[in-house]
């Protein structure tokens, strides 16, 4: 089955580390191979740029030009996408006679956009990276990031509500560490946290229950998967309001409990209650532990298969178009088996995966189904597997 989102070109100036590189390939997955260092990496991210936020990396626009440059970078690339082929590009560029700018730009076959969010028209992508290996021990905000990414895909205006939330805490906060006590003021703010943050963890909410249910029809296809199912819950006081109380009544009482918390709050700095402490809890279902307790390579396992969990929810609510998956060095801990039954899964979705590893043969069952091609020092050259 071919991708309806797909790139098909890819051209990389004074990027990481690329002077200069163009990529071309088809709707199949793609594969990257090369030794540490050599740019697989950077080539995602830059993929990753094709939508909107920081890119899979979060690093400082700013850091992304290539060292020894004068400080601009570009990405562009042709795209298919649910509106037609498109050529997209970004990057942080200099006017004429003027400093680069610190926030990067976007275009759209050539004329620009206000801001990276038009982009979620466009791309819709997912990825897994090694510093997600140790998603399921580390901090709840991590995880939250992560659960964030995923419900983005489904509601482009997500972002927009985190940030009205975050500058309205951030405000109040000001407010309560400086000692301002005008009530009109953080009334305000605090209905603005109210009834964006209820509209954050109802979205959340929507998102953990569909993916559960996907989850829960994975497990009955296939009971001894190679892929453990995983067990959902979000750890957050307003998330669990949603489920027995009708939203106009959660913000009233959360507006009521800032209100109540203002002395703690600027006693701590900051504010203690809120959607921006919620966490994302996942167990493994099979052994019924939770995933911070499972093995390095369990916890790799559970997290392809929630990735897996969620792209067959996106693609069946785009009605059969798969995401694009960035998978970087996602074999590394996994058998012959359980790479050969993620190849599946991507194919039988349709994705454009693109894929990173040390070496050619840990795709080797992907032999006759994806385009290879060997990178090194920031050149990029077409490969067999």
């Amino acid at each position: 089955m071919a991708s309806d989102l797909w790139i098909e070109r890819i051209t990389l100036n004074n990027f990481r580390n690329y002077q200069a590189a163009t990529l071309e390939t088809g709707p199949e997955p793609v594969v990257l191979v090369g030794e540490n260092g050599s740019g697989k990496t950077n080539l995602l991210e830059a993929v990753s740029l094709l939508a909107p936020g920081q890119g899979m990396r979060r690093a400082a626009f700013a850091d992304l030009a290539r060292a020894g440059s004068d400080g601009c970078w570009a990405v562009s690339a042709r795209a298919h996408t649910p509106l037609g082929t498109v050529d997209i590009g970004t990057g942080i560029v200099r006017p004429p006679g003027g400093r680069e700018r610190s926030g990067r730009q976007v275009r759209i076959d050539g004329d620009n956009k206000g801001g990276s969010g038009v982009l979620a028209d466009y791309v819709e992508l997912v990825w897994v990276t090694p510093a997600m290996d140790g998603l399921f021990t580390g901090a709840a905000g991590d995880r939250r990031r992560f659960f964030d990414r995923l419900v983005l895909c489904f509601d482009p205006t997500y972002r927009t509500r985190i940030g009205h939330f975050e500058r309205a805490m951030q405000s109040r906060n000001r407010l309560l560490v400086d000692g301002v006590g005008d009530r009109t003021q953080l009334d305000g703010l605090e209905m603005i946290m109210a009834e964006t943050g209820v509209a954050i963890a109802a979205a959340r909410v929507e998102v953990c229950n569909a993916l559960a249910g996907v989850i829960a029809a994975r497990h009955a296809r296939d009971e001894n998967g190679p892929f453990p199912w995983s067990e959902l819950s979000l750890s957050g006081a307003l998330e669990t309001d949603i489920t027995s109380a009708p939203a106009a009544d959660i913000e009233d009482r959360y507006a009521r409990t800032l209100r109540f918390m203002r002395d703690r709050d600027a006693a701590a700095g900051r504010s203690l209650e809120g959607p921006h402490r919620t966490d994302l809890v996942v167990g493994h279902g099979p052994k019924g532990l939770p995933a911070k307790l499972c093995s390095t390579g369990e916890q790799k396992a559970l997290l392809l298969g929630l990735i897996l969990a969620h792209a067959e929810l996106l693609t069946e609510r785009q009605g059969g178009r798969a995401p694009l998956m960035l998978l970087d060095e996602v074999t590394a801990h996994f058998d012959e088996l359980r790479r050969t039954a993620l190849f599946q899964e991507i194919l039988h979705l349709g994705a454009q995966a693109w894929m990173t590893g040390t070496d050619a043969f840990g795709f080797q069952a992907l032999k006759g189904d994806a385009n290879a091609f060997v990178v090194a020092d920031g050149r990029i050259a077409a490969t067999n597997l």
